[in-house]
């Protein structure tokens, strides 16, 4: 079974009087521990569709089913819900909260499940030395490097054990060293069973993926990767 399945799927918006259409009978399977990239420009869609796929959205129409469940008819609290368990995020604004510490920010999804403190605080300290701040657990965003920043969404990514990690633009606003630092753990992280899509502009990133889709005014085609 497809950890996710997209089946003839659309999305559309209503303005003034016309409907906008931004996504066309898409078609997508991706199974566990794949990783997959979904490249295109700017206004072709790929937000949209990182969107649904985030459970931060619904379809117009077509279905979406996560891990055998059908998502794209759910909204409000179920669909919160699914995200917090299934959908590990990684932005490309880090969407870090500047007045919590590294450690704090990695707990905020099981706070969000009403785990223990306890346990709370145990996961994220193994997340953060996962990715490999261990000795930063008590910085706050100001006080780290925008790497620093995005191993700590990393680590607040793969906290709660998600089905998936949706990365949007991971290596958008760092420096071309940065960005390499983050595809090699991310691929690190892929190695040690996590399922991945990157969601990108930047051949060069997408290429780092076994199965490339390449998504333009809305369409979606497949194309072979170069990476894993």
């Amino acid at each position: 079974m497809a950890l996710i399945k997209i089946e003839n799927l659309c999305k559309s918006y209503i303005m003034g009087q016309m409907e906008l259409m931004v996504l066309r009978e898409v078609n997508l399977e991706i199974h566990e521990n794949e990783f997959v990239s979904i490249v295109g420009p700017s206004g072709s869609g790929k937000s949209t569709l990182m969107n649904i796929l985030g459970c931060l959205d619904t379809p117009t129409r077509g279905r979406y089913l996560l891990d055998g469940i059908d998502v794209g008819s759910m909204e409000g609290n179920r669909l919160a819900d699914i995200r917090n368990k299934k959908i590990g995020f990684v932005f490309q604004s880090f969407n870090l909260l500047p007045k919590l510490t590294a450690l704090e920010n990695v707990e905020l999804p099981l706070v969000y499940r009403g785990m223990p403190s306890r346990e709370q605080r145990h996961r994220a300290s193994q997340a953060l030395e996962m990715v490999g701040l261990k000795d930063r657990f008590h910085h706050r965003p100001s006080e780290l490097s925008g790497g620093q920043q995005q191993r700590v969404a990393i680590a607040r990514a793969i906290v709660g054990d998600p089905s998936i990690i949706l990365a949007d633009e991971p290596t958008g606003n760092l420096d071309s060293g940065s960005g390499e630092e983050i595809l090699g753990l991310l691929q690190d992280l892929h190695r040690r069973g996590a399922t991945l899509v990157i969601i990108t502009h930047d051949m060069d990133v997408a290429k780092q993926a076994s199965r490339i889709y390449q998504i333009k005014d809305g369409e979606m085609a497949e194309e072979k990767g170069l990476g894993l």
